[in-house]
């Protein structure tokens, strides 16, 4: 509901990289790494009940309010420099995360990789909009 107010309006007046991908490429990386994500934390899950995973669990809870906290920053207020402060905190979550699950279940450590590379990725293109506009 954020990003919808603003995508097709105020997002498409910005300056952005040569390099963002166009906006129907969003959607499906989403669906594809929020896939991936909830199979890592369904098998951390069910593997590891003590104290390092719900450790782990909770780091995944907070670094999903952290990735909806960025899209209220940056499509719901437009504040396109505390998204990108905001995007630095959620990479040091995902690493602390992944690294987390990496440890109970390398699998689900693995699938977490695709997710990280991808929020280095979208920094990237925050950083760009930010210093452009």
């Amino acid at each position: 509901m954020v990003t919808a107010s603003s995508v097709g309006t105020w997002y498409q007046t910005l300056h952005k990289a040569p390099f963002n991908p166009p906006d129907g490429f969003f959607s499906p990386i989403w669906v594809i790494l929020y896939f991936m994500m909830a199979i890592a934390g369904w098998r951390v899950w069910t593997k590891n009940s003590s104290t390092a995973g719900r450790y782990a669990l909770f780091l995944f809870s907070v670094q999903l309010a952290l990735n909806l906290g960025w899209s209220v920053l940056f499509f719901g207020y437009q504040q396109v420099g505390f998204a990108l402060l905001e995007m630095f905190v959620l990479i040091f979550t995902v690493i602390l995360t992944t690294l987390h699950f990496w440890v109970i279940d390398r699998n689900a450590g693995i699938l977490f990789l695709p997710y990280g590379v991808w929020l280095l990725f979208a920094a990237v293109l925050n950083g760009f909009i930010f210093f452009m506009n």
